[in-house]
């Protein structure tokens, strides 16, 4: 009984995930602009930084939190469509419509990390590491900490005018206290005492070790990532249990 009940599950997932995959397809806009913009700043970021590692890591880390609007987005348009309580009704349960709704976002997020990233390889000089794994990894977990946060994010907002708002800001400002724009050595001396505080900071850190091939250098900041993407995780699914807050969006 065990296994048919798992079988299932799998093919509710699935079905969810295929369908969200569909969604994703026919409006591609967010991904296309969310590689093009970082593919134009590169070269100009380049050309006053000189280091092809800090500008193809920062700007990826930078744009990447932008594209938590996009994660968000899978989950806050069946609470702005009021269509959750329908998927609930098919007999799906939180945890696989969460699976269903992850899957296809974090393809996408992982694309537009590997296309940055090959980018910067052909055209700022980027050196990809061998063996890769290490950079491989940091972009696994980086994706992951995104979709938690993202998730969360759905789960509080109320409208599509406050995730806009509240993804700009976060990525302006995680971006900056992380030192994705600036390097951390060239930082105030307040910035670079609260730059641990920013999931940036973890994730520029974690990216350039990944980049030198540097396993020991991403496992510190992976760990980070791991827990803050386990706990606004464990927020969101706590949310979406409860309702989101039933008839809290209009």
């Amino acid at each position: 009984m065990a296994g048919a009940e798992l079988k299932e599950s799998l093919h509710r997932i699935a079905v969810l995930a295929g369908h969200n995959a569909l969604l994703r397809r026919r409006d591609p806009a967010h991904l296309i602009s969310y590689l093009v913009m970082p593919m134009v700043l590169m070269p100009v970021f380049q050309a006053m930084v000189g280091d092809a590692t800090q500008v193809a890591t920062g700007l990826l880390v930078m744009f990447s939190i932008l594209s938590m609007a996009d994660v968000a987005n899978a989950t806050l348009a069946e609470r702005v469509w009021h269509t959750w309580d329908r998927l609930r009704a098919t007999g799906a349960r939180v945890p696989e419509i969460m699976a269903g709704k992850a899957l296809p976002v974090l393809a996408v997020l992982a694309l537009q990390q590997a296309v940055l990233l090959a980018y910067g390889v052909a055209v700022l000089g980027l050196r990809p590491p061998w063996p890769p794994w290490p950079l491989v990894l940091a972009v696994a977990v980086w994706c992951f900490a995104l979709l938690g946060m993202g998730t969360a994010i759905a789960g509080m907002v109320r409208s599509q005018g406050e995730l806009s708002t509240v993804c700009n800001l976060a990525a302006l400002s995680v971006s900056a206290l992380g030192g994705a724009l600036v390097p951390y050595a060239l930082m105030p001396g307040w910035a670079r005492s609260i730059a641990p505080v920013s999931p940036g900071y973890w994730a520029t850190t974690m990216m350039q070790a990944g980049v030198r091939g540097d396993a020991a250098g991403v496992a510190g900041p992976a760990a980070v990532l791991l827990g803050v993407g386990a706990a606004t995780l464990a927020l969101a699914w706590w949310r979406a249990a409860r309702g989101w807050g039933r008839g809290s969006v209009r």
